[in-house]
């Protein structure tokens, strides 16, 4: 059974930090590709940061120099650490975890999502 676990979401004033936590199960979390993609109403679910199992990062422009996201893999768990939050960052955020070994394994899995909503 794959699980991703989700914490960290809520509410939070624009200028404000939250750090999300997303803890994973039943998969190979150091080989894994990690994720976080959000989805704003009205909105397609998009890229927000990833980190892949040699730890490279990859960020949205949109948050570039604001958030950042990292992995302990001795506890299966990818953060996403969010500062300077503005309104525009009001999403549902989901946790993903992806195979970077085809070969080996494939899979895709994502987490149920966690609210974040930022207000003034």
């Amino acid at each position: 059974q794959v699980q991703l676990v989700e914490s960290g979401g809520g509410f939070v004033q624009a200028g404000g930090s939250l750090r999300l936590s997303c803890t994973a199960s039943g998969i190979s979390f150091s080989i894994s590709a990690m994720g976080w993609y959000r989805q704003a109403p009205g909105k397609e679910r998009d890229m927000v940061a990833t980190i892949t199992s040699t730890g490279s990062t990859n960020y949205a422009d949109s948050v570039k120099g604001r958030f950042t996201i990292s992995r302990d893999n001795a506890k299966n768990t990818v953060y996403l650490q969010m500062n300077s939050l503005s309104h525009e960052d009001t999403a549902v955020y989901y946790c993903n975890a992806r195979s970077e070994y085809k070969l080996l394994s494939n899979y895709n899995y994502w987490g149920q999502g966690t609210q974040v909503t930022v207000s003034s």
